[in-house]
């Protein structure tokens, strides 16, 4: 496996290689991982990022849930009841009360207010409560390999190896049934982007709730945040909304959710 890997890493080296195939079932899954690979190493993935994608594994309850997604078709009050609103402001605002020196730090440094952080962390694992059951190599690596959204998921699985290589996460990794990670469930290309040490312990860590609730600030902020500016429909902030997540409803959710929370 070793040699394996050396080869895949120096060929994919100053070369350009081809894409690999996608499918729309799990038969070619194992054809296609070496393939894979070798695009993976000519795009600067290391021995530890290859080893992890080879032994990853198809995952049927991934593209079960990739075409299961029934609560982005509910109209936005049956989504916000479904999706627990209630609960995440109620909850929120005692978050915002209890931490507000926390808040406001990341207010400071990013310039996104309190409410549209702690309403993505509600809506995404119920403030770290559940942040998946699912690995997460195999998870993207398996969404790469399907056909409806490969080229969307290849660029955050040449993430998720990076992340790998870098030691950030490991082969055994959980998270959600799409890959992502963490707290507010970043995908791991964007991990690998916008992903700050909040904490200051040298790491970035996901799993960790300062990191994480600082990484999603930076990423609205990277994504054009404006400070001060609103962030309901027709205002200027809700279209970095929409970096977050593209379904219209989630948008609309966290704006309103966000605002009660902010208060």
């Amino acid at each position: 496996m070793r040699r394996f890997l050396a080869v895949l890493v120096m060929t994919g080296m100053g070369t350009a290689a081809v894409a690999a195939p996608c499918s729309d079932t799990g038969g070619n899954y194992e054809a296609w991982k070496p393939q894979m690979a070798a695009e993976a190493a000519a795009l600067g993935v290391g021995e530890r990022g290859i080893s992890a994608l080879m032994e990853s594994s198809y995952s049927q309850s991934t593209i079960n849930a990739d075409r299961n997604q029934r609560s982005f078709r509910y109209s936005l009050s049956k989504f916000l009841d479904v999706r627990g609103a209630d609960a995440i402001i109620s909850q929120g605002k005692r978050r915002l009360r209890d931490n507000a020196d926390f808040y406001a730090s990341l207010e400071a440094a990013y310039g996104v207010p309190p409410g549209v952080i702690i309403a993505i962390h509600g809506m995404e694992t119920g403030f770290g409560n559940f942040m998946g059951d699912t690995n997460v190599i195999s998870a993207i690596a398996t969404l790469s390999y399907d056909c409806r959204r490969s080229d969307f998921f290849t660029d955050h699985l040449i993430g998720a190896l990076k992340l790998v290589d870098q030691g950030s996460i490991s082969p055994n990794s959980i998270g959600a049934k799409h890959g992502e990670l963490g707290h507010t469930q970043f995908l791991p290309g964007n991990a690998l982007r916008f992903g700050v040490d909040g904490n200051g312990d040298g790491v970035i860590d996901l799993n960790n709730q300062t990191d994480a609730l600082a990484s999603t600030a930076n990423f609205l902020a990277q994504k054009g945040w404006r400070p001060g500016a609103g962030y309901q429909e027709g205002e200027p902030n809700f279209a970095v909304i929409k970096e977050w997540n593209a379904a219209t409803v989630y948008q609309q959710a966290i704006a309103i959710m966000g605002a009660q929370i902010d208060g």
